[in-house]
């Protein structure tokens, strides 16, 4: 057995897709199994960019299956711009290598609606991107929800909207006094969508069950990142599932038996989209010259990411959490230029330090970070390929992650590129 689990290790964006793209060459299947549209997982081959929102970033890859799992939150407006992007550019040949599961929710117009409205109007701003996920996985938390394999039945679907709507539509229109959804408008209109996803739509639990017992080598991958989860993030400012590696067997119904390696991917600093705490964030200079030097613009939204030094006690509590083997360290080119490189080793308020994230929203902001300085390097690591050729100070930083947040470096990023790679442990060689 040979099955691999790729999961973010802070606030997203750590990178995941680059990771993905490039095990895939050892991988069979490819697994997305939570989330949304919500995620930008960006992809750079041949001097080219790609950006995919909701099919595994695996699909660049013609002898790879890949599958939208079942706890996936699945908008067909963006599903089918994706198929039809992915085809012209000559990426699906075979409608075959790409399944969704009939079981995924759905994201309908109203929860777009909803989600921009509360976001709007409301004191606390979560930062979401305004594409319907919370809504939808509240919807199918309440067993309201519309899934695929609902879609494709027009009289399910049907009755389901018109039920749905005469909730939705009272909360839109009497509580945030704006303007409702027509029935039959937005029957008409997903309606289109279900030609398309009739074609993808299967039993992808069966299929993953299969692959299992053939022994096939599947990487399962997810979105976000661990500090987003709905239950072990900087709550409320998280997504609205749970992100990290235990929510890969319900959100693709693959068992837990069936995993035997999971890697953990984060940048060789901090990043945050969206509201929240941020122990490590930078404002003047350092932090512009980290945005600029990484390129730290959300895939999805385009808003500047926030940059701050490594945070070695999240990380940590994310290698525990998750049951991290092995981390990829991500960009680690950006920090050439730093003298000076800090890594937050605890947290301290007044005499008291710790070495946990608090689990109240409220201490993170009561607590500054405590800084361990190292040396900068001073010089290039882009493109490198091998570690022996690596500066001596880069090497002495990734060794002191690595102690920090008790977990083994297996890859090294030095540039966006798929050749930018340094492995020094294959996660598809069993150790």
């Amino acid at each position: 057995m040979s099955n691999r689990v790729v999961i973010g290790s802070q606030w997203g964006d750590e990178g995941k897709a680059k990771v993905v793209d490039f095990l895939t060459l050892d991988a069979d299947v490819i697994v997305r199994f939570q989330g949304g549209a919500n995620a930008g997982h960006t992809v750079e081959v041949e001097d080219r960019k790609f950006v995919f929102h909701l099919i595994p970033s695996g699909i660049m890859h013609q002898d790879k299956m890949c599958v939208i799992g079942n706890g996936v939150v699945l908008d067909p407006e963006v599903f089918e711009k994706e198929v039809n992007e992915l085809k012209g550019l000559g990426f699906i040949k075979d409608d075959k290598k790409l399944m969704v599961s009939g079981l995924a929710h759905v994201i309908l117009p109203y929860h777009k609606k909803l989600d921009a409205l509360k976001e709007s109007k409301g004191k606390k701003k979560i930062g979401t991107t305004g594409r319907g996920i919370g809504p939808a996985y509240e919807d199918k938390i309440s067993r309201m929800g519309v899934r695929v394999i609902d879609l494709l039945d027009k009289k399910i679907f049907s009755e389901k909207v018109k039920q749905n709507l005469e909730v939705k539509n009272f909360i839109i229109k009497r509580f945030y006094k704006d303007e409702g959804f027509q029935v039959r408008t937005l029957i008409k209109e997903y309606g289109e969508y279900r030609k398309i996803l009739k074609r993808y739509t299967t039993d992808t639990t069966s299929f993953l069950h299969k692959c299992i017992e053939q022994k096939k080598a599947i990487l399962f991958e997810g979105a976000q990142g661990t500090y987003l989860d709905i239950d072990h993030g900087t709550y409320p400012y998280v997504t609205s599932s749970n992100t990290v590696s235990g929510n890969m067997f319900s959100g693709s119904g693959a068992p837990p038996t069936s995993v035997d390696y999971i890697l953990g991917i984060c940048k060789a600093y901090t990043t945050r989209v969206g509201e929240g705490p941020f122990p490590t964030e930078l404002f003047g200079e350092e932090g512009e010259s980290m945005r600029r030097l990484g390129d730290e613009y959300g895939a999805t939204t385009g808003r500047p990411r926030r940059c701050g030094w490594f945070d070695a006690v999240i990380v940590k509590r994310a290698v525990k959490t998750n049951g991290i083997k092995g981390l990829c360290m991500m960009k680690l080119d950006v920090l050439d230029t730093f003298n000076r490189i800090r890594i937050c080793t605890g947290y301290r308020s007044g005499k008291k330090t710790v070495s946990q994230p608090p689990m109240s929203i409220v201490d993170y902001y009561r607590y500054e970070p405590v800084y361990e300085e190292m040396d900068g390097w001073k010089t290039s690591t882009r493109g490198i390929t091998r570690y022996d050729d690596l500066p001596l100070a880069a090497k002495h930083y990734l060794q002191r992650l690595g102690e920090l947040v008790d977990a083994r470096i297996d890859v090294i990023s030095t540039g966006p590129e798929r050749e930018s790679t340094i492995i020094l442990n294959n996660p598809f060689v069993k150790q």
